[in-house]
């Protein structure tokens, strides 16, 4: 088939039983597949005897969300392939909006539905919402979620627009493009992967979309809870790895400094908040940075060689972070 739905799993057989088969009912568009990301409970044997008509990839070890997908998707054949989370219940009709919109899109690359939260279904769910954008530090943000203020679904947002990036939880993407660019960068293993990623496909000449027509419901923290702080760890790691990759040079070391210093002070802000584990994460973060440095900039030097152009249009020219705690701006619809 032109699609292939592909469902990394580690350690969610629960997840598995309970929306898998949705997924199945409401795809019949598609080819799905489960790719076991190294798992220690017994999901291969449960895939095998519950669910055998359904294709299965597994893979030895637990590279994480990135490695994990580079992975399985070396084994996957089609033109269009669908990552979607083992938490996401999908809905009726939920696959051809995303299909139709790349067969007459040809310079989208990828595309997301609206995303809205599973326990709270009149609401966007925090990891992608409607669309996702970054800001002038790289912070990320949503159409429909800013920091964590999420709004509720009102329609507001049902019109396709452009995005600066598509969330891994549900995102349909060219096949030859995700391998053009190298798929996921491996060094991530987790959380920003996919914004490393729309940021390549970008400076590629190529645009992301989100496309409100289909619906999914996503419950979030299926693998690595919110209050983790490896959780913490991975976001401010990955953050700096993922500017200084991208970045055009002449605005890399300053909004590198301007960024680490907001990592201190939210740092600060995690000690008397969430605990000494979340401040010591955001320290532990910057130390990678920091002695990986020249692993770091050989991998900027081989990203910056296939950039056909900065692409800064969908970035949020202000300070995301400004506009939030100090203008009190919530909602996305308020932001200019």
């Amino acid at each position: 088939m032109k699609t292939a739905i592909v469902i990394l799993n580690y350690n969610t057989r629960t997840l598995l039983q309970q929306f898998l088969p949705v997924v199945i009912q409401h795809s019949t568009s598609a080819h799905v597949i489960v790719a076991d990301n190294g798992s220690n409970d017994d999901t291969v044997a449960f895939m095998k005897n519950e669910f055998a008509q359904v294709a299965l990839i597994v893979n030895k070890v637990n590279g994480g969300f990135a490695a994990g997908y580079n992975q399985c998707l070396r084994h996957v054949n089609a033109e269009y392939v669908l990552l979607l989370n083992s938490d996401v219940l999908v809905t009726e009709n939920w696959i051809e909006p995303l299909q139709n919109y790349l067969d007459i899109n040809p310079e989208v690359a990828a595309v997301q539905p609206k995303i809205l939260d599973y326990k709270n279904q009149t609401k966007f769910e925090f990891a992608g919402a409607c669309g996702g954008f970054i800001d002038c530090l790289g912070f990320p943000f949503c159409r429909g979620r800013i920091f964590d203020s999420i709004e509720a679904d009102n329609g507001q947002y049902n019109q396709p627009i452009e995005v600066f990036w598509a969330t891994g939880a549900c995102m349909l993407i060219r096949k030859k493009i995700f391998d053009d660019l190298g798929g996921f960068d491996e060094m991530f293993f987790a959380h920003m992967e996919e914004i490393d990623l729309c940021w390549r496909i970008q400076n590629a000449g190529y645009k992301l979309m989100v496309v409100p027509q289909s619906v999914v419901y996503h419950v979030g923290g299926g693998t690595l809870a919110v209050t983790s702080p490896r959780k913490t760890y991975l976001n401010f790691r990955n953050n700096l790895l993922m500017l200084h990759k991208n970045l055009p040079g002449h605005l890399l070391f300053s909004t590198l400094f301007a960024k680490m210093t907001l990592d201190g002070i939210a740092s600060v802000k995690f000690l008397f908040s969430n605990g000494w584990q979340h401040f010591l994460a955001v320290f532990k973060a910057h130390m990678f940075f920091y002695s990986n440095i020249f692993s770091i900039q050989k991998q900027r030097s081989i990203t910056q060689s296939m950039v056909v152009y900065h692409n800064r249009k969908n970035i949020y020219k202000h300070s995301i972070v400004w506009k939030y705690y100090i203008k009190r701006i919530r909602c996305f619809s308020k932001l200019h």
